[in-house]
């Protein structure tokens, strides 16, 4: 039996962040990461792209907890104690810049996440931190009061003082979890795009709304951003909003309900009055020709014909009827969602360790003295942007902190 003063099983961003700084704060202890693959790190590797969304610019704790639909009570206390001006030193101290892109995102300026993947290599190495890969963690037994661990694989058995639990969302290890007593809030998916077959929206996949408001009908779910037509129906950040925040009213509804969107932000009146205007202003040109209201071209044409507006019709033709149909689709438009599918290859999913079991002073079991969880294990997960690394930082930073 293999002893450790620190058994770490996740060989993920949590995981090797907590490792590399628990050696740093105590280099006296003996850490071992335990890793199912062949190679660690692989969200990291995918993450943003391949860029690595290290973390997002928003510097004030409670703005940030603002990001995690399930999570954002319990993060305060920890944002205070390590968050994003923390996450950008600590890479600045180990050579990795990073950058601000316009929508607040931030990636290591090589916009490569192999820097980060290399940055975790070299500190392992340096810090002479056990990384043992294609371990697969078979059971997990608490020493009498917690005063230890004994963790399996099918090759080895290890012995633990203390036990980081870092597996990500990982329905199998949940399982052993469970075993241990704690309480797993059942998954369901979290950021994906919405399926929607609709007229108004074929044929102009790639075409992007700059500032739509979208709401769920018959619920309070409401988000607002940059809307992407795609080949199956909508994406970009107004959407994954919606379902990251509507996750599990979402799945109760099988995926299949209605949205409303106000493609440019204003309201039925202010929108019919505009477009009385634009009667006036160009009385004899074609409507459908020139989009309007700063609305992409293509989705503009589809809008005005959704309306019972021909490609010949003229401004000064429409009557009152057209107006307010026209100012309905671009105020109030209804799409039936059919589906869901993943957002690229980023499968987040709300759902892990019952929160309420956790001590997010030191993110310690409540339950068993020295088993501590960090990352997505937990039932906390973010927006699209970054936020779901930098709660793998917080939890992964007080973890090493803790122990």
């Amino acid at each position: 039996m293999k002893q450790q003063d620190v058994l770490i099983i996740g060989g993920g961003a949590a995981g090797f962040f907590a490792a590399i700084n628990m050696a740093e704060l105590n280099p006296e202890l003996s850490i071992t990461i335990l890793e199912k693959a062949k190679e660690g790190l692989q969200k990291v590797k995918i993450s943003g792209g391949g860029r690595c969304n290290v973390t997002h610019a928003e510097f004030i704790p409670a703005e940030l907890t603002q990001n995690y639909p399930r999570g954002e009570k319990e993060l305060l206390g920890p944002f205070h104690q390590f968050m994003t001006g923390d996450t950008i030193a600590w890479f600045e101290k180990r050579g990795v810049e990073l950058k601000i892109e316009d929508d607040g995102r931030m990636f290591p300026v090589s916009n490569s996440s192999q820097t980060i993947i290399d940055c975790f290599l070299n500190e392992v190495q340096k810090l002479k931190i056990n990384v043992q890969y294609s371990q697969n963690v078979t059971a997990i037994a608490v020493q009498n009061n917690s005063e230890g661990f004994i963790v399996s694989t099918k090759d080895e058995t290890y012995q633990a003082d203390k036990l980081l639990i870092a597996t990500g969302s990982s329905v199998k290890f949940w399982k052993l979890v469970e075993g241990l007593g704690h309480t797993v809030v059942q998954p369901v998916p979290s950021l994906f795009t919405f399926d929607i077959q609709d007229e108004r929206i074929r044929d102009i996949p790639g075409v992007v709304a700059l500032n739509v408001g979208v709401s769920v009908l018959n619920t309070d779910l409401y988000s607002e951003g940059p809307l992407l037509i795609t080949h199956v129906g909508m994406s970009a950040p107004a959407i994954l909003k919606l379902s990251a925040f509507g996750a599990l009213e979402l799945a109760k509804r099988n995926y299949n309900f209605k949205i409303e969107i106000n493609f440019i932000q204003q309201s039925f009146d202010d929108c019919l009055n505009h477009l009385k205007e634009l009667k006036q202003q160009f009385a004899k040109k074609t409507v459908y020709k020139a989009a309007q209201l700063d609305l992409p071209k293509r989705l503009w044409r589809k809008l005005v014909l959704a309306a019972g507006i021909s490609e010949a019709d003229r401004w000064a033709d429409l009557n009152k009827q057209q107006l307010e149909d026209l100012s309905n689709q671009l105020t109030s438009a209804i799409f039936q969602v059919t589906g869901k599918s993943t957002f690229k290859d980023e499968f987040v999913t709300a759902g892990g360790i019952n929160l309420k079991e956790i001590n997010f002073k030191t993110f310690e079991s409540r339950l068993h003295k020295n088993l501590y969880f960090a990352g997505e294990v937990l039932n906390i997960d973010a927006v699209t942007g970054g936020f779901n690394f930098q709660n793998a930082w917080t939890g992964a930073f007080i973890v090493a902190k803790s122990i």
